[in-house]
């Protein structure tokens, strides 16, 4: 077995122990989330980040951080923010960047107005910093991620390196959720998002993080498992993030998985050989039929519960008034907002203050591009431009970047359901900007 595989293998099963013992003695995590940001920052000084190191250590952090919320070792609700913005400024200091990252220096400035609009209008009672950095760090840690990431070389064997470092802490989360919550019988009640199957964390961002880890053991089933050992270990891998991940009955985390693996098959379908294509089929149809299995056992765990919820009914097989659990209604009255002050916006964090007093709902936005517009105004709309355009045009000169694709549609699938409440969906969304390099030119020799 070549030594990569065999470091692949070894360091899931220690993170597979390190769910156990976190399990057993969950304050420790806070010493692992210490670890993750003290180790990540020497990798990078050690190597100058001669070869990304930045991405790796970022993409690690980024597996973590749900598992490090759902085990209370954050160190304050962003940490895992805080760390890849940490990791990004080191890398910037030691590779510099690139002329083409000026669209996400003009989409960063265009968020400072709303900071200021808001911290001058945000009620005396309300904690102006939390509220602020709750709702502005996403799109910062964004921007910074992307001004790091435009142009930087970025191969085929890192990808596969870059997917290990993130399933790792994924691997742990996963032996903790099953170790939480081994009887799914025994809490599933109705067909709503269930904290109890979810580690006793948010459904909806521990669905996130599982379908982001459905993806990227997918991709490595496609391009990096050369023996049956490993292709049998990937395929219960994935078996077992598809059953945990269906059964948080939080859906978005589920169909974004889905749709990732869609958009990669069909964006590498035209690159690969006849033998490629009949391997895609014969991959594609044994996971369809394997998923189908993990789908009816879910229904059988919980009672046909999870049928109903994708069915969008309730516990007694009634329709539900909402297919969205009420994410429109949300969205809906921050459109009405930004109609109301098209310009300027209402301030960064004033929304879910004007909500309740709209509609009577105190709850924060789950959507990102809705919150823009009600928040930012006008250069809202410019900065989600740059976010959405941008991408598409660096690609016309990247055909060779097969991921960007589903890189993208974890972004724009994710901030439509959980905003931008974890670092994934700006650090997924600046992978899109890499130069990707999986053929290299040949070098001419002239006489």
């Amino acid at each position: 077995m070549p030594i990569r595989t065999n470091n692949y293998l070894n360091v899931i099963s220690l993170h597979l122990l390190l769910g156990v013992f976190l399990f057993v003695f969950r304050p420790v995590s806070v010493v692992y989330a210490i670890f993750i940001l003290v180790g990540g920052c020497y990798i990078i000084i050690k190597n100058k980040n001669r070869n990304n190191e930045v991405l790796f250590c970022a993409a690690y952090l980024v597996g973590a951080e749900v598992f490090l919320r759902m085990t209370k070792g954050n160190i304050g609700n962003e940490f895992a923010k805080y760390g890849v913005i940490i990791f990004m400024l080191l890398g910037i200091y030691f590779k510099g960047i690139s002329r083409k990252s000026i669209p996400f220096w003009f989409f960063f400035l265009f968020l400072l107005p709303g900071i200021i609009y808001g911290a001058l209008n945000l009620s005396f009672d309300v904690d102006i910093r939390k509220a602020i950095v709750f709702n502005i760090l996403g799109p910062v840690c964004l921007a910074i991620c992307s001004i790091y990431a435009v142009d930087k070389p970025f191969r085929l064997t890192d990808f596969e390196k870059m997917s290990r470092w993130m399933l790792y802490p994924i691997a742990a989360m996963l032996i903790y959720l099953f170790l939480y919550n081994p009887n799914i019988r025994d809490v599933v009640t109705g067909t709503d998002s269930n904290s109890a199957t979810s580690g006793g964390f948010g459904p909806n961002q521990v669905s996130t993080v599982l379908g982001l880890g459905m993806f990227l053991v997918f991709s490595r089933l496609l391009f990096f498992s050369k023996n049956i050992f490993v292709i049998v270990f990937n395929v219960c891998f994935l078996l077992a993030l598809s059953y945990r991940g269906l059964i948080t009955f939080s859906r978005g985390g589920v169909y974004t998985g889905l749709m990732m693996i869609i958009v990669l098959l069909l964006a590498v379908y035209p690159f690969v050989s006849l033998k490629g294509r009949f391997k895609i089929n014969l991959v594609g149809f044994f996971l369809a039929v394997f998923g189908v299995g993990v789908f009816t056992y879910s229904v059988s765990q919980t009672g046909g519960l999870i049928l109903n919820r994708y069915k969008g009914e309730d516990a007694l097989g009634r329709e539900k008034a909402s297919k969205f659990s009420g994410r429109e209604e949300l969205a809906a009255s921050e459109f009405e907002m930004f109609l109301e002050n098209p310009i300027t916006g209402i301030g960064v964090g004033k929304s879910k203050e004007i909500r309740k007093e709209m509609i009577g709902i105190e709850s924060a936005s789950h959507n990102e591009i809705t919150r823009m517009l009600s928040e930012h105004g006008m250069l809202g709309i410019l900065g989600l431009i740059i976010l959405l355009v941008t991408p598409l045009l660096f690609y016309v000169n990247n055909k060779q970047h097969i991921l960007l694709f589903s890189f993208f549609i974890f972004w724009l699938l994710t901030i439509n359901h959980a905003a931008m409440r974890i670092a994934a969906s700006a650090f997924i969304y600046s992978l899109t900007l890499l130069k990707v390099i999986l053929v290299e030119k040949p070098v001419v020799h002239r006489e």
